[in-house]
């Protein structure tokens, strides 16, 4: 089947899979590994093999862009300890135990081999979390913990992966050596990503085109990888970096408008993007059959069970005690950080899924790399293992554990807070303009003063009073979502009696008091 033609077929299918997934609830992720795999069995389809290099650089640089795009930066920095315990300790300490695994288990493995598959499989995939924790409603602390975590490892692991293949190839490795390159490419991807962002944010600055600042945008994070790339520094640490700096700075430098169709774009691009890499992972699946022809299944069955049985406890055997140790040895620690409920590092070390990352990895071993093959298999066992046990039980386990939180018709305290002072900050304008207007406009601006008071009041009635306001709120909330029905109805009726482009600005204008009403009630 020719290139375009499967690319047409992977998004039809992805359409398919998306809507049986959502009426089945379960992970998308895994909807898309098994019809992906389903697929690799079809006559006419063939073979799929990808170049690992352009599967690293054509998904990893947007999906992560955005991803730190969305990041809560306050939150992110407060909880920079669990991050760095996750992105850095519990990568490493995986890795050494699926390589102690597998060194006993295939003892034909090299040492670094058997290293180089641990760093493979040990960074849980930011595009895999993306897609479970949709589906589910957690606490804010344990999402930003394994959002940060996602964005990070991959760094860390393709440092320890790229070290690992050296060293069996060369048969000799140095530690100092090592460690210099890690922190090299740790802070010249971030300094890369931080140019490339302050760069973007110029160009910003200069273009009021709501296309052009979406292109830019599109663009900048696949400039900051490969940038870092060319340097021989972390490319994935340089993509999250500019996210970051785009993110914190998009209200200054976005138009409304722009910030609207943004979201819009980049949620159709993470959704084609993130669908046709969980299709492609469960392609590989023929290809990865047919090179292990010559060795016994049973025994391949045995050591993917165990690898896999490895990489999930591994996960929890670091995070417990990651979590309790510091607060029972240091009492600054536990007044600064209480200690959280079990259920925090049980659902934290549950989310451990595998995805792209660990996929691509493997397959751009080299062809004359000891135990090629076997490694490729256990790191797309490892991968389908996490994702099937572990991604379809993890909203289960969420519930069992109580932690699923409910979806509220009005913002948190601190939110329905800050929408009062924005509102008291609207008002303030307002009046000032007001009293220093002269013109025979003053009628029209003392209205206006009386509108922004009743916004002003509203928004004070949802900082003081949410909880006895909730239902009375979200019952006016949805009664105006009744009277933009009827409009749109309405205007729908004199498609024929007003001019077109009127008749496309009143329902771009419906749409988007919709879409803030829906915001606000926490709808999609």
């Amino acid at each position: 089947m020719h290139t375009f033609e499967l690319l047409l077929l992977l998004i039809a299918a992805s359409v398919a899979l998306a809507y049986a997934a959502e009426r089945l609830r379960i992970p998308l992720a895994v909807a898309l590994v098994l019809g992906g795999m389903a697929l690799a069995f079809v006559p006419g389809v063939g073979t799929v093999e990808l170049d690992p290099e352009l599967v690293l650089a054509l998904f990893l640089p947007p999906l992560l862009e955005a991803s730190a795009y969305r990041t809560d930066w306050p939150a992110f920095r407060s909880n920079l300890r669990p991050i760095l315990s996750l992105a850095l300790g519990a990568v490493f300490f995986t890795a050494a135990a699926v390589a102690v695994t597998a060194n006993l288990l295939v003892p034909d493995l090299p040492w670094w081999a058997a290293i180089t598959l641990g760093a493979i499989v040990a960074p849980p995939d930011a595009v895999a979390a993306a897609a479970v924790l949709k589906q589910v409603k957690l606490p804010k602390r344990i999402v930003t913990v394994l959002e940060g975590e996602s964005l990070i490892n991959d760094a860390s692991s393709l440092v320890l992966y790229r070290c690992a293949v050296a060293a069996t190839l060369a048969g000799t490795f140095s530690l100092g050596e090592g460690v210099f390159q890690f922190f090299t490419a740790a802070l010249g991807g971030t300094l890369a990503g931080w140019i490339v962002g302050r760069v973007a944010m110029w160009v910003f600055a200069r273009t009021k085109d709501t296309l052009l600042d979406i292109t830019v945008s599109l663009l900048a994070g696949f400039v900051a990888y490969f940038v870092a790339e060319q340097v021989h520094v972390s490319g994935v640490l340089a993509a999250v970096a500019c996210g970051l700096v785009l993110g914190r700075r998009q209200h200054a430098a976005f138009t409304g408008e722009t910030r609207l169709a943004m979201a819009t774009v980049w949620g159709f691009v993470e959704f084609l993007l993130t669908a046709l890499v969980f299709m492609l992972i469960g392609l590989q699946l023929r290809g990865i059959v047919e090179r292990l022809e010559s060795y016994d299944p049973r025994n391949l069955a045995l050591i993917a069970l165990a690898i896999s049985t490895t990489l999930i406890v591994s996960r929890f055997v670091w995070i417990f005690p990651a979590t309790w140790l510091p607060r029972l040895l240091s009492r600054t620690t536990r007044e600064q950080d209480p200690m959280p409920p079990w259920s925090y590092p049980t659902v934290l070390s549950w989310a451990g899924m595998r995805g792209v990352v660990s996929l691509a990895t493997a397959l751009a071993l080299p062809l004359r790399f000891p135990g090629r093959d076997i490694i490729v298999f256990l790191a797309f066992c490892a991968i389908f293992a996490t994702l099937v046990i572990q991604g379809t039980t993890l909203g289960w386990v969420i519930r069992r554990l109580g932690l699923e939180e409910e979806d509220l018709s009005l913002p948190e305290p601190d939110t329905a807070q800050a929408r009062a002072e924005l509102a008291a900050a609207s008002l303030e304008a307002v009046e000032e303009h007001f009293e220093d207007d002269t013109s025979e406009h003053g009628d029209a601006a003392a209205e206006l003063v009386e509108e922004y008071k009743v916004r002003a009041e509203r928004a004070n009635i949802e900082g003081q009073d949410v909880e006895t306001k909730t239902s009375q709120l979200a019952a006016q909330q949805r009664l105006r979502l009744v009277a933009i029905d009827a409009a749109r109805e309405k205007l729908h009726e004199q498609t024929d009696q007003i001019d077109a482009e009127a008749h496309r600005a009143l329902g771009e204008e419906l749409d988007l008091e919709e879409q803030q009403i829906r915001r606000a009630l926490g709808e999609p």
